[in-house]
Formats: C-alpha cells, sequence, structure tokens
C-alpha cells in the first residue's frame, strides 16, 4: 500500500497550500513520486485529472467560506487562486450553474467537494472482482528507432492523444522500410515524460533494431535499459487501451508489492494486432523494480 500512502501525502499538500499557486511537480514531490506517474496514477483512482482535483477542492473551500464566514466574495475569490471576483464568479457559475452570492443565500446547501481519503476500503471500492495477472518478463536492453511526437495523455486536462498518435502511426507505417537492421515481427510504441517539469509526455513509435545505423530522415534513436517488466494482455480494440493502464497502474500495482522504475512504458503491437478488431491482441508493459515471486 505504499503507492496509497504516497498518492495522500500529495492530496494533503494540495489541503495545505489551496491559498497558494499549486505547481503539479510540487504535488508529486510532496509525495515522493515524479509528476507523470504521480498524475497517472490519480487519474487512474479517480478518473479526475489532478488539475481538476485541485480546483474542486478549492471551490469546496470557497463554498465552506460562503457558507461559514463573512468574508466577502472578492477575498474568497483571491483565496481560491483566482486574481478578480469576476473570473471567480464566472468559473463558479460554470461549475455550479448560479452565482457565489446566489449560493450564499441559499437555505440547502450540498454542493461540498470532499477530500479524497485512499485506503485500502476505497481501492476495493473502485475495483471489484478483477484478477487480471501479468507474465514478469526479464527485457534485456533493446535499440529501437522510430518516429517521435510530444503529447498531454489522459492524466492532462490537454489531453490530445487521440489527435497526436494515430498519424503518428500511419507516418511511421508508411516509412518502415527505410529502417535497418530491423528485428522483425514486432512494432512498439514507447511511452516517458518528455520532461521533469511537464505534463507532455514523449512517444516513439517504433521498431525494434540490431543496430540504429544511419536514421532516416525525422527519426530517432532510443536504448530501452534492461528490466523486469509486467505483462499484461489487452484484448480488443485499442481505443481502449486506457482502461487496461487504469488497471495497472490504479489496482495491480497498488496491490502487488510492486514499484514502477520510472523507466519506459511500452505498448507491443504484434502479428495478432488490429487497431479497430475485437479480436485483436496486444500487451501493455511496465517496468517494475523486481520480479514478482
Amino acid at each position: 500500500m505504499l503507492y496509497l500512502r504516497q498518492i495522500q501525502e500529495g492530496i494533503d499538500f494540495i489541503e495545505a497550500h489551496l491559498e497558494s499557486d499549486i505547481e503539479l511537480v510540487d504535488v508529486a514531490r510532496a509525495a515522493g513520486m515524479s509528476q507523470w506517474h504521480f498524475q497517472r496514477i490519480f487519474k487512474a483512482l479517480t478518473n479526475e485529472t489532478l488539475k481538476t482535483y485541485i480546483r474542486s477542492r478549492r471551490f469546496a473551500k470557497a463554498l465552506e467560506q460562503l457558507t461559514n464566514t463573512r468574508l466577502s466574495v472578492l477575498d474568497i475569490a483571491l483565496a481560491s487562486g483566482y486574481e478578480t471576483q469576476e473570473s471567480f464568479t464566472r468559473a463558479f457559475r460554470d461549475c455550479f450553474r448560479l452565482t457565489p452570492s446566489q449560493y450564499r443565500k441559499m437555505s440547502n446547501r450540498s454542493l461540498f467537494v470532499r477530500k479524497i481519503r485512499f485506503d485500502g476500503s476505497y481501492l476495493a471500492h473502485l475495483h471489484q472482482n478483477i484478477s487480471l495477472t501479468p507474465d514478469i518478463k526479464e527485457q534485456p536492453a533493446m535499440q529501437m528507432v522510430g518516429l517521435p511526437t510530444d503529447y498531454y495523455g489522459i492524466d492532462s486536462e490537454k489531453n490530445n492523444l487521440g489527435k497526436k498518435l494515430p498519424p503518428l502511426w500511419a507516418q511511421f507505417m508508411a516509412r518502415l522500410g527505410e529502417i535497418s537492421n530491423v528485428v522483425p515481427g514486432v512494432c512498439y510504441g514507447v511511452v516517458v515524460p518528455a520532461g521533469t517539469d511537464t505534463e507532455k509526455l514523449r512517444y516513439l513509435a517504433c521498431i525494434e533494431v540490431q543496430s540504429p545505423g544511419a536514421l532516416p530522415t525525422g527519426m530517432v534513436a532510443m536504448e530501452i535499459p534492461a528490466s523486469n517488466y509486467a505483462h499484461f494482455t489487452h484484448r480488443g480494440p485499442a481505443q481502449n487501451v486506457d482502461a487496461t493502464v487504469n488497471y495497472i497502474y490504479s489496482s495491480w500495482l497498488l496491490s502487488a508489492g510492486q514499484s514502477h522504475t520510472l523507466g519506459p512504458d511500452l505498448e507491443i503491437y504484434g502479428s495478432q494486432y488490429h487497431p479497430t478488431a475485437d479480436s485483436s491482441v496486444m500487451h501493455y508493459a511496465i517496468p517494475i523494480a523486481c520480479p514478482a515471486p
């Protein structure tokens, strides 16, 4: 349950800093995790982005202040991180369909957004009757060559995965023949953070090579370090792989006594893969610090 404690530490950090600017990287640092992995686990657990949760908690505090204090709407707006009363009122109305002043006059107030408390019971409530078990494999180092792009994943409010990755794969597959020294049969999608202080992810549509050789125009080489990988099978259309990733991060990783090495995740596309078929089979693999017993 280490991850549950770490996520809770991040939530506690948010609670302690609701009246100041909160950088996502600082929340993750308080939890002892990278920003990407904190955001991904948080999104998988709650089906909510971290930014959305912070905004909802600020609204919850604003609702409490509107109910129980005589602070002006302007003071509450500033404490909620808004620069003007007008911007706060506009955001409040968009969220609750009434203004702060109208809410203050209500006799029945039931809009409070409660703080999340992560524990085993909460996790069991989210994920019942799931017994998906991965194959743990020792993966030697691999040399990859492919086409890169940066994008925002499902754990970000700016999620543009659907716009960025399908065109990338179409371009890559059309140019596959330009790559030398390929290890045939399997293509990979490699997912890593684009940087330490950004929500962006870096994705490489690629294939393994025996040696990089001369790189085709626009392509890059990447080495995947040797590691133990937990391989999960995903069946059905690729567009539903988010559900598999959510299970991996929110259920299996939290309960299996494993820890992510913070290395690259791998999407693995073999001969059984078809992008839209219900019979399609692909694999999603994450690097873990030690093999399962």
